[in-house]
């Protein structure tokens, strides 16, 4: 399993809302955990009134993170008040990563985060699947074989769907070839399938019992009918076209260009260079399948034509049941209007009649309840009316302006962990620390009266409460503390999802069942305060009429919040992150990956990493569990780690026993009396992102490599993109020097025999392609330049970085099993220093190779070939050239996955690139 280095990880996709700029702009900070402006204060107020109104229900499935319309998304949530759900199936695990050498589950992680944060700006709810991203599949039928057919995908779906009860589905492909990826294919077809499933009680039956019931959207339309960004489109391509270039003036920008701001927060796609040019932008959809009339035009305005999706249209979703509820039809349309008096005025002026909404719609929900009618129909109305009964409550709660932040207070010094500049981010089992919560009202016109303050359903944290009941005047503060402790039953806040071998596995375990298609689980505390009207100032002018009644409920209000930690970020500014639970002690493993060659002499270096977030916590021991006959030096190590936020690195050398080719595991264990420690976390953030901790087991996969590799080789590695080779490279016994790209100019290449270009080093370091000349100088007197992929064909193909003319393409082989054909086998790289056969490219992952040529001059030597079933044989992965006294080497193999993956034959194939025209100097 891949660790987190200390830093970012993050992945690249394909941009299906705007258009991509050059280079990437860095997205705009702001606080992760606050709300967007649009959703406070006067426009915030605006948008609830606005969902209060509406009772239209969306969902859109995809297949990747960033694959979404945006401009949809955000039409129809912040425009039409919709409520909308997108599914994603996987998160993005096996994509390319645009900024950081991390990949797999690490990058599931920092991907789903990237997604929240694009959904504050759809305004949407979130939802994944247990499919696992596995890298580009160039059809259905190859996604369907890696997923296990389609009934793990699709019965995820099915449960969103027996859950959220969308009205439409929107499927964001088309379910054909011209959909290009595999992934986006399968998703759309899986979400025509559910469409009829998911109101079958007779497929998924399991979830039938667990109480779900089956749920029949009424349409189902399916994207990409035009083509991504078309501006035409012919009429019998599509059903509906709406224009997400229109200006929303509470938005201040046109919906696409706002889905924008949010999708720029996914960087680990390229997508902060991403840009849409104000005016009209159209979105195409085709309904496929429906239990409605169809539409005599054959277009329609919207998604819900055809669709009472009013409040009091409610009242029809129960059928004939609606005759024998007389009441209930002029009950939603006295609390239609009360949310329509709220729309006419501002301010205290709306908390008047949302008041009146609240009681109202508490009466509708209490009277529905207990009615023998139809279940999924009773069901499906009750879980709208409690959806709006929580957006009146927050709607009253902006209309009384009022604000509550609930936030852990700053230990004392010595408690603080250093590296978190005195803050408790993390908390542990037995930790005590204070919570602070601060309600303002902020109301012109009301006095509050406070009648409880607590912690959710967090009753057995509490230690001592400071929560009084009081009286607070418009533009006072309430305050109230409590004294807790992390229980030592507290589940850790990590990913509910896991696989045990990222590499290979394209199913995710689900840990925790309660959080099953979540984003992330649920916060560690939540905050809450119950309040009620307790007067106002208009002493000389008649009380409103909520208060002269004095009806039960009718003054009551609660608001609610996350419990924030707030932490002084590295440039000294002060932010504020969710709180986390944690173990007492992270044990980490380091290197988590190490290739051993078979001729290896002597002990190898394994390094363990413990870290306490528990001041006081007990003395333990550390040790190493290895493989029968291997031993560690010393076998066992005393940690005592006193204070929160110690960190000490053990150092074990490790005897393995005779070696052949082949996988090996060292795990490390702390043990402190009768609890053992096998894990470690590490922090996944960004400055513009929340934060979550991902977590491994402390385990090092060993792959022993049968490798020769050359003496007196020196190798300069200028990073890319990212990624770990270097460190293999060195395992084996390699002499590798990292250059950072900037040094380039002036750094004297002769010192070299070999310089290596990273993956999209031409993509992502300017400095590269402006020091290309040398690096042929570097060749031409007698060098050897390995360049790695790039993905900006356009930009490479221009820019002439190959010493003769060759075209890169966007041809990739996927199938990590695809046969390779030698095409030079007399060629020395194939035989020195290692002897290379069919069998090196047994058991590579994910697959072969990316961004491979397509036209190159007879002065390159094509060496290998291998292409995905049915298709022509792809020749241009592997290119050598002699340069004047030196070699140019070409690779789009996926040396990058491979060789830190430690497949031998990648490993022995990439030293003898290293080497090429070395062998005879």
């Amino acid at each position: 399993m891949k660790r987190m280095k200390r830093g970012l990880a993050c992945v690249a996709g394909i941009a299906l809302l705007c258009i991509a700029a050059p280079s990437q702009a860095p997205v705009k900070t702001a606080d992760p955990t606050a709300p967007l402006p649009q959703d406070t204060g006067a426009a915030g107020l605006k948008q609830m009134l606005l969902r209060l109104q509406a009772t239209a229900r969306l969902m859109q499935v995809t297949a990747h993170p960033d694959d979404e319309d945006g401009g949809l998304l955000t039409l129809e949530s912040r425009g039409r008040g919709a409520t909308v759900l997108l599914m994603t199936l996987t998160r993005g695990e096996g994509g390319q990563n645009r900024l950081g050498s991390n990949l797999f589950d690490s990058l599931g992680v920092l991907r789903t985060l990237e997604q929240v944060a694009s959904d504050r700006y759809y305004g949407v709810e979130q939802r994944f699947s247990r499919v696992a991203d596995f890298g580009y599949s160039k059809n259905a039928d190859e996604t369907f074989q890696k997923w296990h057919g389609h009934d793990i995908a699709l019965a995820d779906m099915v449960r969103v769907i027996r859950t959220f009860r969308p009205d439409v589905l929107v499927a964001r492909f088309s379910g054909t070839d011209r959909d290009g990826h595999g992934h986006h294919q399968a998703s759309a077809i899986l979400t025509k399938e559910a469409f009829r499933a998911a109101a079958d009680p007779n497929r998924f039956p399991e979830q039938i019992k667990e109480g779900l019931l089956p749920w029949q959207p009424k349409k189902l339309y399916a994207g990409n009918v035009c083509g991504f960004g078309a501006v035409s489109c012919p009429d019998d391509n599509y059903t509906v076209r709406l224009n997400t270039g229109v200006v929303n003036p509470a938005l201040g920008t046109s919906y696409i260009q706002f889905a924008l701001e949010g999708l720029r927060h996914q960087l680990s796609q390229g997508a902060g260079g991403w840009s849409v040019e104000p005016g009209d932008r159209f979105t195409h959809y085709k309904l496929v399948d429906s239990v409605l009339p169809p539409v005599k035009s054959g277009h329609e305005q919207d998604f819900f034509e055809g669709m009472d999706t009013s409040l009091p249209g409610l009242a029809g979703r129960l059928g004939d049941d609606e005759k024998n509820l007389p009441w209930l039809r002029p009950a939603l349309t006295r609390i239609s209007d009360r949310v329509k008096q709220a729309s006419g005025n501002s301010g205290d002026g709306a908390a008047e009649p949302l008041f009146e909404a609240v009681h109202e719609l508490d009466s509708v929900i209490e009277q529905l309840q207990p009615l023998t009618i139809s279940e999924e129909s009773k069901n499906a109305v009750l879980q709208i009316l409690r959806e709006k009964r929580q957006q009146a409550e927050i709607a009253r709660g902006l209309a009384l302006n009022l604000s509550l932040e609930a936030s852990v207070a700053a230990p004392k010094p010595a408690a603080a962990a250093p590296d978190q500049k005195h803050a408790f981010t993390v908390v542990s089992p037995g930790q005590g620390f204070q919570i602070n919560l601060k309600l303002h009202n902020g109301s012109q016109k009301y006095w509050l009266t406070i009648r409880e303050a607590g912690l959710g359903s967090a009753s057995d944290w509490i230690r001592q409460a400071h929560a009084e009941e009081t009286t607070i005047a418009p533009g006072e503060d309430y305050y109230a503390s409590f004294a807790v402790r992390v229980p030592q039953n507290a589940p850790a806040t990590r990913p509910y999802w896991h696989r045990d071998d990222p590499e290979k596995e394209t199913i995710s375990t689900i840990d925790n069942e309660n959080y099953a298609t979540l984003a992330l689980p649920a916060p560690v505390l939540e905050a809450h305060i119950k309040y009620e009207i307790a007067g106002h100032k208009g002493l000389h002018s008649p009380a409103p009429e909520f208060l002269r009644r004095k009806r039960s409920g009718s003054q009551e209000g609660e608001i609610t919040s996350e419990v924030l930690a707030p932490f002084v970020d590295e440039h000294g500014g002060e932010r504020k992150r969710r709180l986390a639970v944690a173990p007492a002690f992270s044990v980490m493993l380091e290197p988590v990956e190490q290739a051993v060659p078979v001729a290896v002499q002597g002990a190898t270096t394994v390094k363990v990493v413990v870290t306490s977030n528990l001041s006081g916590a007990p003395e333990g021991t550390l040790q190493l569990q290895m493989p029968a006959g291997w031993r560690a030096e010393p076998q066992i190590q005393r940690v005592s780690l006193l204070k929160r936020g110690d960190q000490q690195e053990f150092e074990f050398k490790v005897f393995p026993a005779s070696l052949k080719q082949g996988r090996a595991e060292i795990r490390a264990q702390l043990s402190t009396g009768s609890r053992k420690y096998a894990d470690g976390y590490t922090l996944i953030t960004r400055e513009d992102l929340d934060a979550f901790n991902y977590y491994q087991p402390a385990l090092q996969h060993v792959s022993i490599v049968e490798v020769k590799v050359p003496s007196n080789l020196k190798i300069a590695y200028v990073m890319g993109a990212g990624d770990d080779i270097p460190t293999v490279l060195q395992q084996i016994g390699m002499d590798v020097t990292l250059l950072p790209a900037e040094k380039l100019a002036s750094e004297d290449l002769s010192r070299y025999g070999t310089v290596v270009l990273g993956i999209r080093a031409y993509d992502t370091q300017k400095t590269v392609a402006a020091n290309n000349k040398k690096l042929l100088d570097f060749v031409s007197g007698g060098g050897t330049l390995v360049a790695q992929y790039n993905t900006g064909v356009g930009d490479f193909n221009g820019g002439h970085y190959t010493p003769y003319p060759a075209q890169l393409s966007r041809a990739r082989v996927s199938v990590e099993e695809a046969p390779v054909e030698i095409l030079a086998p007399e060629d020395p790289v194939f035989h020195y220093p290692n002897q290379i056969t069919q069998h090196d490219f047994d058991d590579w992952v994910q697959e072969r190779g990316l961004y491979f040529m397509d036209q190159w001059d007879n002065n390159f030597k094509p060496l290998l070939s291998c292409h995905d079933p049915g298709e022509q044989p792809q020749k241009g992965g592997l290119l050598k050239a002699q340069y004047g006294k030196g070699t140019y080497i070409y690779s789009a193999y996926a040396f990058f996955r491979q060789v830190p993956a430690g497949v031998p034959g990648a490993i022995r194939l990439f030293v003898n690139l290293l080497s090429a025209g070395q062998g005879h100097r």
